[in-house]
């Protein structure tokens, strides 16, 4: 320390607390956004991957031979004579009931219908769950639809979150001899400060690959980098199917907050009802019932769960769906999306896992692991990663309040050191990170003008912001 008071501080230190200062002030719009999205997204993962609240997973006793679709829609709507059918569900296995989505005049509703009984087990809107309202604070911040001011605040969050790893691992980076492996191991013997900035340290260390899947896999929903970037370039060519296509999109059939359509087809047109194109499925002249396309699911290998969706209109198509998204499947990799015409019966498009684009398949594995969709060690890790969160973000705010002055009225912020040395490195990956994430290099643009318009004119406001 003599040698930095006397000669000042070398270039490596100047970057070093340069890079320390980025990464607090990232930190501090980030850990808010970290906390709220790691307790909303750990309740999630339990009303859906454990508890879904249509009644999924609700215990039936098997008795014979199951009820006929027929009957067991005809049971879901006994106390809503006015309503109509609009999806069925079957059931996970013989121990779970059945689903049955249908209209009403005050809303959509959900059935959970014992397949052997016709026993309607559970009867709720489908819309306010605590899942679409977690679900909706988790995207949305309940600030507008997708794409609106919510939605942009949790993608620059995110985006700063990849700031913050990128910075948080320069931090770490053993210097002048020192071990990587010192990095992922806590000194549970320092004291005061030095104790939370190791236990901080390590745990980072350990979570920061999986920190950056979960932020990318995220930000693949997010208005800007997601809906205007990723999402379009992966989406599924419905024109390779052959048939007429409608000007609605897959993502018409999401009909709450909740994501069910696989992302790589969300914005892909649905085909349409109407013409002769399509191969035959069912017998020509069968009529198109639930029944009859249900039987058609089975004939075409959809076992377990398959979600079967009326038509829509006079042009719209039966909808047979299995995939991850829908929690139909622990298996992303098994998706599957057959389209159905409802005057012919013939099969108008049949979409598989093997047939997405690249992202589409990345995105169909990493949603499922970013739910919890694919087993009981999923849940586990999901819920030790939220856990992590937790940690990191709580030891970071502790490290900060013991450092700061006591009685003063300052963010303590590390010092800036003058003149910090332009590192050709950090410059590229800056560069790279801002052109790859958009809304990254318009939050950085945002900050430099806040410091060189704002704060520096106004040294008061600066010192108190430092």
């Amino acid at each position: 320390m003599a040698n930095i008071e006397t000669n000042g501080p070398s270039g490596a230190q100047k970057l070093y607390f340069a890079v320390w200062r980025w990464h607090f002030y990232a930190g501090l719009y980030v850990i808010p956004f970290l906390l709220m999205l790691s307790v909303t997204g750990a309740l999630i993962v339990w009303f859906t991957a454990i508890s879904p609240e249509y009644g999924d997973r609700l215990p039936v006793t098997p008795d014979g031979a199951p009820l006929t679709v027929t009957q067991q829609i005809d049971a879901a709507l006994t106390n809503h004579p006015d309503a109509a059918a609009t999806t069925y569900i079957t059931p996970l296995d013989a121990e779970k009931p059945a689903l049955v989505q249908i209209a009403t005049a005050e809303g959509t509703r959900m059935l959970a219908v014992d397949p052997y009984s016709g026993t309607v087990l559970s009867d709720r809107p489908k819309a306010g769950t605590w899942n679409e309202w977690l679900t909706d604070l988790h995207g949305t911040l309940f600030l507008g639809p997708d794409g609106g001011l919510g939605d942009f605040l949790i993608e620059a969050a995110a985006s700063l979150g990849l700031l913050l790893v990128v910075t948080g691992v320069y931090l770490v980076w053993p210097r002048k001899g020192g071990k990587l492996s010192a990095v992922f191991i806590p000194n549970l013997a320092a004291k005061g400060r030095a104790f939370w900035k190791s236990l901080h340290q390590s745990v980072g260390a350990w979570i920061a690959i999986v920190l950056v899947f979960f932020l990318i896999s995220g930000l693949s929903w997010a208005g800007i980098w997601g809906g205007k970037y990723v999402q379009a370039w992966s989406t599924f060519p419905a024109e390779k199917w052959g048939a007429p296509l409608s000007d609605k999109t897959h993502a018409s059939l999401n009909d709450t907050a909740l994501k069910e359509v696989p992302w790589t087809l969300e914005l892909a047109p649905l085909p349409e009802s109407g013409s002769q194109a399509g191969v035959q499925l069912l017998p020509p002249g069968t009529p198109v019932t639930f029944e009859t396309v249900v039987a058609g699911a089975r004939a075409l290998g959809f076992n377990a769960r398959v979600q079967v969706a009326a038509p829509a209109d006079d042009t719209g198509v039966w909808t047979l769906s299995r995939d991850s998204m829908s929690y139909d499947s622990p298996n992303p990799t098994a998706d599957r999306t057959v389209h159905i015409d409802r005057y012919t019966g013939k099969i108008l498009a049949d979409v598989r896992y093997a047939e997405y684009p690249l992202g589409g398949k990345a995105m169909a594995v990493g949603i499922a692991l970013h739910e919890g969709q694919m087993g009981w060690w999923n849940v586990a890790l999901n819920w030790a990663f939220c856990a992590s969160i937790w940690v990191i973000s709580l030891t970071g705010l502790v490290m900060w309040w013991k450092r700061r002055p006591s009685g003063a009225l300052r963010l303590a912020a590390p010092p800036a050191p003058a003149e910090v040395p332009l590192a050709r490195g950090v410059a590229l990956i800056t560069l790279a990170m801002s052109l790859a994430f958009p809304v990254l290099g318009f939050t950085l643009l945002a900050i430099l003008a806040l410091d060189l318009l704002i704060l520096s004119p106004l040294p008061a406001l600066k010192r108190a912001l430092s």
